[in-house]
């Protein structure tokens, strides 16, 4: 195990009510926010009102952008931080999933920098300074509610790049099961492949001796196998939400990678899926994890897949590579069966852009990842896909 700073600064209020803590923290940190959203669901879900209230009670004035898309665009990025400069606001509140999350994060360092935001999109050194965050989370998924990262998108360009660092993490996030009691099938499936794409990318390193984090993962991994399939038959199971929503911000807090190399390999392969087709993230990350993982099975990585074919499915039987494509394919049934897409086709993409998103994803940083990738790996993987 290699050494590290261990730094979550995040304080998370978790369970029913907590929306109660909202208006005294927020206090504690400024009188003026911007009120960042997306489309209508926290108005019929009841949760807009609520945060009001809060505001309200607190004697807070708030400021709102909604609109805010799900796979986030830097012109919403722009309209918040015009709307910070103009009214002075003080920190960036936050309600909703990842998308709304990450765009404040990106608002609130914006806010504090003089040029134009997509210069910290593009270089996360430009952001040294920024509003406090606050998020009330509605959606387990990108576990953006307790961490510094941020994913935005300039559609004009088809580029999409993830950003951030200790600076944008939310000062306090509220964390409330029952505010996702109305999202979708199709979204909670969705999230639950992020969550789990979060945890392989931490899971596939080739750092042996950090035993704990490779456990800590696979519990993450059972939890989505074994609560997505109960939320998504029973939208309002409080506990199959609960699991859910924390296993999603225990992917990608930190807690799974401390003391090993990570260098993630499938996201930045989806984010040009999303920025050249504007797909659900999610919904990307199935349909590639697991030609991924065919890909970069080999004699070298079998043992990571043995580890997590036995303790993530139970694969006891068999020589180690009949154990590590049984895996394998255990993770692409899955995603199936709760809803999710097999194949790049039955979205609707085809190789197109595979020339230059492969190019695209390569100069990422895939080089460094659990096997190195070059562009015309990447490619080969996305035509697996089709």
């Amino acid at each position: 195990m290699q050494n590290f700073y261990y730094n979550i600064p995040t304080k998370i209020y978790f369970g029913k009510g907590q929306i109660e803590q909202l208006g005294k923290n927020l206090k504690a940190i400024t009188d003026h926010v911007l009120l960042a959203y997306g489309g209508g669901s926290i108005k019929k879900n009841g949760l807009y009102d609520k945060v009001i209230e809060q505001l309200k009670n607190a004697g807070i004035q708030w400021e709102e952008l909604s609109g805010i898309e799900p796979n986030p665009r830097i012109e919403s990025v722009r309209k918040g931080v015009e709307i910070c400069k103009k009214h002075g606001i003080g920190a960036v509140l936050a309600v909703g999933g990842g998308s709304t999350i990450d765009c404040a994060k990106i608002i609130a360092s914006g806010t504090c920098y003089d040029g134009d935001p997509w210069d910290q999109v593009i270089d996360n050194s430009k952001i040294t300074k920024a509003l406090p965050v606050v998020s009330v989370l509605t959606l387990a998924a990108t576990g953006s509610e307790m961490d510094g990262f941020a994913v935005i998108s300039d559609l004009t360009k088809n580029e999409k790049w993830g950003t951030g660092n200790d600076i944008t993490k939310p000062v306090f996030s509220i964390l409330d099961p029952e505010y996702t009691f109305t999202v979708s099938a199709r979204q909670t499936a969705a999230g639950t492949a992020d969550i789990m794409s979060h945890t392989f990318e931490n899971y596939f390193t080739t750092e042996k001796g950090a035993y704990l984090q490779a456990r800590f993962c696979e519990s993450i991994l059972k939890t989505c196998i074994h609560y997505a399939p109960i939320a998504i038959q029973t939208p309002d199971n409080y506990e199959a939400r609960a699991n859910l929503m924390w296993a999603s911000s225990m992917a990608i807090n930190g807690i799974c990678s401390y003391g090993e190399n990570t260098a993630w390999a499938v996201h930045p392969m989806e984010h040009e899926l999303s920025a050249f087709y504007d797909i659900t993230h999610g919904v990307g990350l199935a349909i590639l994890t697991p030609f991924w993982m065919e890909y970069v099975l080999n004699e070298d990585t079998v043992w990571r897949f043995v580890e997590y074919g036995k303790n993530v499915w139970g694969i006891l039987e068999g020589s180690d590579m009949e154990i590590a494509k049984e895996a394998i394919a255990k993770t692409k049934a899955f995603f199936a069966s709760i809803g999710l897409p097999s194949s790049l086709h039955e979205i609707g993409i085809d190789e197109t852009h595979f020339d230059v998103m492969a190019q695209k994803a390569a100069d990422g940083g895939l080089k460094y990842g659990f096997i190195p990738l070059n562009k015309e790996d990447v490619k080969k993987i996305f035509q697996m896909a089709l």
